[in-house]
């Protein structure tokens, strides 16, 4: 398995503790994660399983580094999660710049890794 792969799996691993916080521990969620904002027990399962879903993508990825199409929809879960934590903070002060250093870190690590694997690219040009 390349180097990539091995991070997906711990991307993947570290994802489903936020998975369990989400689904048995909301309290913990809301301190680690959403500590500016109430957080209620559909929206920590809401949050399970939108994290769960990522976790899947990180772990079908490592495993298919070839695929393209799979890497881009785990590229862009990376992009989403990102974006959210992003206006969260920003917009709608939800969140501390700590769990938002750490969501870039690995988000931020995760886009650009998979950018130089697999060639994902936007095309700015008309064909």
């Amino acid at each position: 398995m390349k180097a990539l792969g091995w991070w997906l799996m711990l991307v993947g691993s570290l994802r489903l503790v936020s998975v369990w916080l989400g689904f048995f521990n909301v309290r913990s969620l809301h301190r680690g994660v959403y500590s500016k904002s109430q957080v209620t027990e559909v929206h920590g399962r809401t949050f399970g399983i939108w994290t769960l879903l990522t976790c899947t993508l990180c772990y079908l990825c490592a495993f298919n580094l070839e695929n393209k199409a799979l890497c881009l929809v785990t590229f862009l879960s990376f992009v989403y999660a990102f974006v959210h934590f992003l206006t969260e903070y920003l917009i709608y002060g939800t969140t501390t710049v700590r769990n938002l250093s750490a969501v870039s870190f690995f988000a931020g690590t995760s886009i650009i890794w998979m950018l130089l694997h697999s060639g994902i690219h936007i095309n700015l040009k008309e064909p």
